[in-house]
């Protein structure tokens, strides 16, 4: 604005005595002569005038911008928020291509394949300010699940209320995101946790995020199960603590320490024809143990009663060093026939890992400094990753309630890997992955070792 004011002096006082024929301002006849001040104030009013309306376009301009909807892409996905930012809408998406492949597999008991592991789009959102929503189906497998379909009211951080389809807040790795995981598949222990479920759920977390709470009612799943509706009236109920205690610390070391622990209480009750019990499976997806079932009412094992897990768990993150642990313990009443027993099973694991190229590990994953560039001559983050784990299953059940000859009571599982993270949304995983067993063999002795090669192309964003 001064140099625009020093342009206008100079171009007037040009125009007075320079446009003059006598090179003095030209004045009119009938009124008296202008000094030369007042001339001056004059012609600072109309600067002053000028300078207003300029500024007031540039406001006018700047407000504009500001309620024009917003449309954003990048690796978080594509999204539109409106003028006020109390509407937006996130497009995202996930793919897996995996592959499988058994070693030393004489019996054929697995399938050399390539698959669909997760096709799986998401649509999230919020509308007026507070409340949230999440759509996400899966067509992984060439079937169509839905997998999140729910919504948050929000107001406060302290106080979220969850309603809809969701991950039952209970096992420290099934509550990791999909695209984080350090290996293909979960591990063992995951076979005694909920997976998704419907229901109400209260949530929420203090200090920065260093204590978190979740609370639910939910409509109850079998071990590791998913479930669109409910079987029977009871219902399941489920808590978790967590705890960051020093993630706003000094202590840089502790910083990445979180610890805590979940439990669920329900009843749950089967039919022949929905006996309402799980499966268990190895790293590479074959079943090793399932309870007897033929059909018929006095032949088959169903769900009898209440059901209870409960699981300690925590997690270690500093620098480039990453270690996650849990135990599971999963007790349900079962029956067959005129019989009845309430079996314990327990699984537990260890995963550690530690990224080569210095990136920070966490919990939610590598996110490396620089992505794969062979022009440039950068290649991302490497990361390996090592697990040990086990799932035992109640004596007890064994022989009435589970055959001995194919069913193992026991699976201890290890695998190795190495992960390449190319950039924030693009990773390639391979895996090693093998399971000893006790029991489960076809003349009652052990089934014979797993043997799998596991590999990944995931992108997500």
């Amino acid at each position: 604005m001064k140099e625009f004011r020093v342009v206008f002096f100079v171009a007037v006082w040009v125009g007075l005595f320079v446009g003059s024929p006598s090179g003095a301002p030209a004045q009119d006849a009938s009124s008296p002569p202008a000094t030369v001040d007042e001339r001056i104030d004059a012609l600072d009013r109309k600067v002053r005038g000028l300078e207003k309306q300029v500024e007031s376009q540039q406001e006018g301009v700047q407000t504009e911008s500001k309620k024009t909807p917003a449309a954003h892409a990048g690796n978080d996905g594509f999204s539109l928020v409106s003028e006020d930012g109390d509407f937006r809408l996130r497009l995202g998406g996930i793919l897996q291509a995996d592959g499988r492949f058994y070693i030393n597999d004489q019996s054929h008991q697995g399938t050399n394949t390539f698959l669909l592991r997760t096709v799986r789009p998401v649509f999230e959102g919020t509308v007026y300010r507070y409340y949230d929503f999440r759509f996400m189906p899966d067509f992984g497998g060439g079937t169509t699940v839905i997998q999140d379909a729910y919504m948050d009211i929000r107001y406060l951080p302290e106080a979220v209320l969850r309603a809809g389809k969701f991950k039952t807040p209970f096992g420290i790795e099934r509550l990791q995101n999909e695209t984080d995981l350090l290996f293909v598949e979960r591990a063992l222990p995951n076979n005694l946790v909920p997976n998704r479920d419907i229901g109400l759920q209260g949530y929420g977390n203090f200090g920065g995020e260093s204590f978190s709470y979740a609370l639910g009612v939910l409509n109850g799943v079998p071990d590791g199960g998913s479930a669109d509706g409910d079987t029977n009236d009871n219902k399941d109920f489920v808590a978790r603590i967590f705890t960051n205690p020093f993630r706003n610390g000094e202590l840089e070391p502790l910083r990445g320490l979180g610890f805590g622990v979940a439990g669920t209480y329900g009843k749950e009750k089967g039919t022949a024809a929905s006996p309402n019990l799980p499966t268990f499976k190895t790293d590479g997806q074959l079943t090793f143990f399932s309870y007897r079932s033929d059909g018929t009412a006095s032949g088959t094992v169903i769900a009898a009663g209440l059901h209870d897990r409960i699981s300690p768990q925590a997690y270690y993150y500093w620098r480039s060093f990453g270690l996650l642990g849990e135990y599971v313990r999963s007790s349900q009443e079962v029956s067959k026939g005129s019989n009845s027993a309430r079996l314990a099973n327990q699984g537990w694991q260890v995963a550690t890992s530690y990224v080569l190229t210095g990136d920070a590990a966490s919990y939610k994953g590598v996110k490396p400094r620089s992505s794969f560039d062979p022009h440039k001559g950068t290649w991302g983050a490497f990361e390996l990753a090592a697990r040990f784990g086990k799932l035992t299953v109640d004596n007890d059940a064994f022989p009435l309630y589970a055959d001995p000859a194919k069913a193992a009571q026991e699976a201890s599982a290890w695998a190795a890997g190495i992960n390449w993270y190319l950039n924030n949304n693009v990773k390639i995983v391979t895996d090693y992955d093998q399971t000893g067993f006790k029991g489960g063999g076809a003349n009652g002795g052990d089934r014979k070792d797993e043997k799998v090669i596991l590999s990944r192309f995931q992108i997500a964003f």
